[in-house]
């Protein structure tokens, strides 16, 4: 597997598909693969990010061909990928172990399937390096679980075993860098800081549903900001939401919602989120299916007072 670099203007931009919800190639799943190819075809990425429910495995026929066809498009271009899962990805008769399993088959998949002794399947990280070969970046990817267990109900959430595995590889990644390393996370279902984010400070984007965030708050949000090294979270799961915006430093931001096979609002078209990382920040924007850009969101301020007039540049 070849080390993802810098490119020679000094950036590297990641595409960010979610909640595809692929089945058995309908034709809502043609339109969905259109739309990334027109999304990967007019952005050039350097790595794409499937970040959970690729595939709604309940209703395929066939789980793993379904999820093939997601990747398709990047493999195809030669584009390098990753995924995590989402509460769809393994329902019925496949496991996250089979969907892994099968992306390490792909020559262009940064998947990996992380230790055993930690909660869930696919909690890796993939470092980024500048052209000089020196780190640059890391890529924090974790598996945020389906349904809650027990009587507490909801969605669950990731584990404090996974939160240990995150501060680990932190603290090396510190160690070698003499200082806290720029980081994204990626993983499916949004923290309750999200909540929070939207209920007390301003944002940037779209809420049109609740946030379906877990009932416990396991401590992950917390402990990216002890580590002061997380710039950005980015998640899916709540297809009519793609808010972002500041909070204690760390940018939490829903991706747009690519996928047609599944529900949407009318007049909130598909898309893509874009991340373009520049040294030691990052900007962002949503690529359209129409091939349009959203880089000014609506501005969205505390208690709902959104003001309908402005927008700003999110970067």
């Amino acid at each position: 597997m070849k080390t993802l670099s810098f490119n020679h203007s000094g950036k590297f931009k990641i595409v960010q598909f979610t909640d595809l919800h692929l089945q058995n190639g309908e034709l809502e799943d043609e339109k969905t693969i259109t739309l990334m190819e027109k999304i990967l075809d007019k952005e050039k990425p350097d790595l794409a990010v499937l970040t959970g429910d690729t595939i709604r495995a309940l209703h395929c026929i066939d789980p793993k061909k379904a999820f093939s066809l997601a990747v398709g498009p990047m493999e195809n271009r030669r584009i390098p990928w990753a995924a995590v899962f989402g509460n769809h990805d393994d329902e019925g008769a496949v496991s996250k172990e089979d969907l892994m399993n099968l992306q390490k088959g792909y020559l262009h998949c940064y998947s990996r399937p992380g230790s055993k002794n930690v909660t869930g399947v696919g909690n890796y990280d993939i470092p980024i390096y500048q052209q000089d070969g020196s780190l640059s970046f890391i890529l924090y990817f974790l598996d945020s679980g389906s349904i809650a267990s027990g009587t507490i109900g909801g969605y669950d959430w990731i584990k404090r075993n996974q939160i240990e595995w995150y501060e680990h590889k932190s603290r090396n990644y510190s160690f070698l860098n003499k200082k806290p390393l720029p980081s994204l996370a990626f993983f499916h279902i949004p923290l309750p800081e999200f909540n929070d984010l939207w209920d007390y400070h301003v944002t940037y984007g779209n809420k049109f549903e609740p946030v379906g965030c877990p009932k416990v708050n396991s401590g992950l949000f917390s402990a990216m900001v002890e580590r002061q090294d997380v710039k950005g979270i980015f998640v899916g799961h709540d297809h009519i939401n793609d808010f972002c915006g500041d909070y204690f430093g760390i940018r939490l931001a829903y991706g747009r919602a690519t996928g047609f096979n599944t529900y949407g609002k009318e007049g909130y078209p598909r898309g893509a989120r874009i991340i373009e990382l520049l040294d030691n920040t990052f900007r962002t924007w949503i690529r359209l299916e129409d091939g349009s850009v959203i880089e000014n969101q609506i501005i969205h301020h505390p208690q709902g007072n959104s003001d309908e007039n402005r927008y700003v540049e999110v970067q």
